[in-house]
């Protein structure tokens, strides 16, 4: 399929772009789950959890509830070729309300992206903090007071995330082929490789076996109610579902795609990635005195620690900052790809249009993101700062939210033919059986533990 001959489905009859390989497929959507949420957002919430405890909620829920619904989402995207709001349009009875799924998603996506491009901003300000070697050093003092320095100047908060936004924008005026599939395709290989490196040099930390401890031998005594949820939202965080993009991305399969191998083979790699970011920080963490509950700061005052100690540091801490600029490109481009979409095909806007009003909405709503360390750090609703509450919404509550509603929808409305059709390319693929295991967790197990979690970690019961 490319973006040339691939057509909707029967009952869109829109022509549309698709990705052009199998291979492009799986980068694509490797590439939306692994992000910053590997390298930045994994290992401080493992850090604040508890460490190994958490690790271990975290790989549960994405076995049992992460990845039977992003084989959900994807396998509606395929069938009605279109974005979130219209797949839930077409593949649902008439008047059913289903496709408010899509504009929770399209919600989610917005406010996932608002705190997200700040954080991007860091990482790119970052390459060329480290390009003058300003921020190499093992002190923390001298760590945390570069990433302070960044986070409370308001003027440099705007202008690395307006960057930014302009940047991830012009990739996707490329379209779906030349500019997302082109994008991933060159920069998935070289993520792993770069990550590889810097474990090696972690693990050569003199308190190395301590952060690996930290890492993989959990005290249950942490594991509570509040960690479950925190667990479960990052599982959705990462994978990049209950916010339509894999439904998105699903829309641009080929119709011969393996839908479940793809999914294992995403989620593997997403699990082998977070658990080399873990072993890359950890170490180092414990090394030089860090608190592994630092917060969202976690590897911007690390890495530069990590580097301070080997030949050649400042310019592999450079290495390490463009790979994590990658694995952000990545990320955003498909939170980005969402209201894209969206806007294009239900209001009729031109893709440059639609990427441009896209832009210019997260410039609005990013702004107070990026202001919450600085001109914005007074101002607090529900207790949190805008960039956290944005965080705290999105992960654990939408996104949660919009996973129960997809299973629900496939479990009790699509039904289990359809689903297993899709799961095996009408009967080409011998997944009959794995079809209906998983749309038995899609029925009754995902939804009902979604659930029970997210209400007891908001404090319901």
């Amino acid at each position: 399929m490319n973006e040339k001959t691939s057509t909707a489905g029967p009952k869109l009859g829109l022509a549309r772009a698709g990705f052009s390989s199998g291979f492009g497929v799986l980068a694509a959507t490797l590439g939306s789950a692994v992000g910053l949420g590997n390298i930045w957002k994994f290992p401080y919430l493992t850090g604040a959890n508890g460490g190994a405890g958490f690790l271990l909620v975290y790989v549960l829920a994405t076995l049992l509830v992460g990845l039977p619904v992003m084989m959900a989402e994807i396998s509606l995207g395929r069938a009605a070729k279109a974005n979130p709001i219209s797949t839930l349009q077409a593949l649902a009875p008439k008047r059913q309300p289903w496709w408010l799924i899509g504009v929770a998603g399209m919600l989610a996506a917005f406010l996932i992206l608002s705190f997200y491009s700040e954080v991007v901003a860091w990482v790119f300000a970052y390459v060329f903090k480290a390009m003058r070697g300003s921020i190499l050093s093992s002190d923390p003092q001298v760590t945390e007071a570069a990433f302070n320095a960044l986070i409370s100047d308001p003027l440099q908060s705007l202008l690395w995330q307006w960057g930014v936004l302009v940047f991830i924008g012009g990739i996707l005026l490329l379209g779906v082929t030349k500019g997302i599939e082109a994008m991933t395709k060159k920069l998935m290989p070289i993520l792993f490789l770069l990550l590889l490196l810097l474990c090696a040099v972690s693990l050569s930390l003199d308190k190395a076996l301590q952060g690996l401890a930290f890492l993989f031998q959990p005290d249950f005594s942490k594991i509570t109610a509040s960690v479950v949820l925190t667990a479960m939202g990052l599982a959705f965080f990462k994978l990049s579902i209950g916010m339509g993009t894999m439904m998105t991305y699903g829309s641009y399969f080929r119709d011969d795609q393996n839908i479940p191998l793809t999914t294992v083979r995403v989620m593997s790699a997403d699990l082998c990635i977070s658990m080399l970011a873990g072993i890359a920080i950890f170490p180092a963490v414990f090394t030089f005195g860090f608190a592994p509950a630092a917060g969202p700061a976690l590897v911007f005052i690390t890495i530069p620690a990590v580097f301070s100690q080997i030949p050649m540091g400042q310019w592999l801490m450079v290495v390490f900052f463009v790979l994590a600029a990658i694995a952000a490109t990545g990320a955003m481009l498909s939170l980005m790809e969402v209201p894209v979409v969206i806007l294009h095909e239900r209001l009729g806007l031109s893709r440059p249009k639609a990427t441009l009003l896209t832009i210019g909405l997260l410039v609005v709503l990013g702004a107070s993101c990026a202001l919450s360390n600085s001109a914005l750090a007074d101002f607090k609703l529900f207790g949190m700062s805008m960039f956290d509450l944005f965080d705290f919404v999105s992960s654990n509550i939408i996104l949660p939210a919009g996973g129960i509603f997809i299973a629900l929808f496939v479990g009790w409305v699509w039904g289990v033919d359809k689903f297993s059709r899709s799961l095996t390319n009408h009967g080409q693929l011998h997944n009959q059986k794995l079809a209906q295991a998983v749309f038995f967790l899609l029925r009754y197990v995902s939804p009902a533990l979604i659930l029970v979690v997210m209400l007891k970690g908001l404090k319901f019961f």
